[in-house]
């Protein structure tokens, strides 16, 4: 199951995103990337997370966005979490999009065998149903 960080801009997302880094790759038996629109946390995460910046990559749109995780998990078997920072900006405001995008991340966390962790910028009334039937909220 995919774990969301949803709230509105300011919220502290992007703080709970790095705090769950930092627990995730002291507790992690393998390899945790960080994915983010532009690089801002270069100084706020450990050095042993594989950061990847998505601009740096012409990332935009969800199947871009679905694309590039399906290469990071092809690229490297010994990744065991994969968090996400900034979804919206890199895929759009579309939520109906937004819970495709989800529900194919999800077969992919599940054949992958990696957990995804995705912060959202908007509430939870805003986002579609449809999308806490495979995703949980932390």
């Amino acid at each position: 199951m995919i774990s969301l960080i949803i709230g509105r801009r300011g919220s502290g997302k992007t703080k709970h995103l790095i705090e769950l880094v930092e627990e995730t790759v002291r507790s992690s038996d393998g390899n945790v990337v960080c994915i983010e629109k532009e690089p801002k946390l270069t100084y706020d995460v450990n050095y042993r997370v594989r950061l990847i910046d998505t601009d740096h990559y012409a990332i935009s749109g969800y199947d871009a966005f679905y694309g590039f995780l399906c290469g990071v998990c092809a690229g490297d078997h010994d990744i065991t979490d994969i968090l996400i920072d900034a979804t919206l900006r890199i895929g759009g405001r579309d939520y109906e999009q937004l819970a495709d995008f989800l529900k194919k991340a999800d077969t992919l966390c599940k054949t992958s065998h990696k957990k995804f962790t995705f912060t959202i910028s908007a509430d939870k009334a805003e986002l579609p149903e449809r999308i806490f039937d495979f995703c949980t909220i932390l």
